[in-house]
């Protein structure tokens, strides 16, 4: 059973991480009206912010407590999520009519306007993090590590092998290197974005980089569960989309209970990465038990 003081303290992150994207997004003043719109309509949606708070947990864990630096990059890989969720909602790629809940951008607005509002996102994403970090030595870190990570050889990557998996035979092999590329290596940004803003060792970076990879790609393997376990209510997204679209998924290629089994393994992997930091560290321990038992 979850821990419903964990599930209060992250809901509590998730809302000043809210705050934050509210707040930037209120300061642009040179954004067309329209565009603004469909900005703080995506931006708004009631999505769980788990990489976002993974950047303020970690800073907050090597550094002693949040500050504005990490706040801005907690806000900009929010963005930059939320920007992917725009455009993998397209008819062209998965065409879903339902993301957290509601109707997605394209159904809300139209294609077009979709389209420009996740470039809107990712551009933005970046300019805060140029703008508004307090040093240039660090901005130019967390732009590198964002870009990597989000980029040609990280998610970007991840997508297009996933695409081309569609009704193909799927091995083990590509499907981890999907799942880590187009969803992993966005938890080892956020962890590796927030020690880099708190100040950590190269050792601490390292370990928290290799702590957000093993949950994000546990976080994945329960979405592949989810959708063919749960319902489109409890999900806030059309279930049931990876089967009919043949997608490489680990229930497809290794059965739900083996990746029930693989789930579990990266989360104790995960616990394990922890241990240097000891108690300090209980919330980031919580966080990958946690996201074992997801609904939604």
């Amino acid at each position: 059973m979850q821990d419903t003081s964990f599930n209060s303290k992250l809901r509590k992150k998730a809302q000043s991480v809210n705050y934050i994207l509210q707040q930037l997004l209120a300061a642009e003043n040179r954004i067309d009206a329209d565009l603004k719109e469909a900005l703080r309509y995506t931006l708004g949606t009631p999505g769980k912010r788990v990489r976002s708070v993974l950047v303020l947990w970690c800073c907050e864990l090597v550094g002693g407590q949040v500050n504005r630096n990490a706040e801005i990059a907690a806000a900009a890989i929010e963005m930059v999520h939320t920007y992917s969720l725009v455009h993998d909602d397209l008819p062209a790629m998965d065409d879903d009519d339902l993301r957290r809940g509601l109707p997605t951008c394209h159904k809300v607005f139209d294609e077009a306007t979709a389209i420009l509002t996740g470039d809107a996102l990712l551009t933005l994403a970046f300019e805060i993090l140029a703008k508004q970090i307090d040093k240039p030595e660090i901005a130019v870190r967390l732009i590198a590590q964002l870009a990597e990570d989000a980029g040609p050889s990280g998610m970007m990557a991840g997508q297009i092998a996933d695409l081309k998996a569609e009704n193909a035979a799927c091995s083990k092999k590509v499907l981890e290197y999907i799942h880590t590329n187009k969803t992993a290596k966005m938890f080892r940004c956020a962890a590796a974005m927030g020690a880099v803003c708190g100040g950590a060792t190269k050792e601490h970076l390292d370990r928290l980089s290799e702590y957000g990879l093993k949950i994000g790609l546990g976080f994945q393997i329960a979405d592949d569960i989810l959708d063919v376990s749960a319902s489109s209510e409890q999900l806030g997204k059309t279930a049931g989309k990876d089967a009919r679209a043949a997608k490489c998924t680990y229930p497809a290629v290794v059965g739900v209970e083996r990746a029930k089994e693989l789930e579990r393994k990266l989360a104790d992997e995960a616990v394990a990465v922890l241990e240097p930091f000891g108690e300090k560290a209980d919330t980031l321990r919580q966080l990958a038990l946690a996201l074992l038992e997801r609904t939604k």
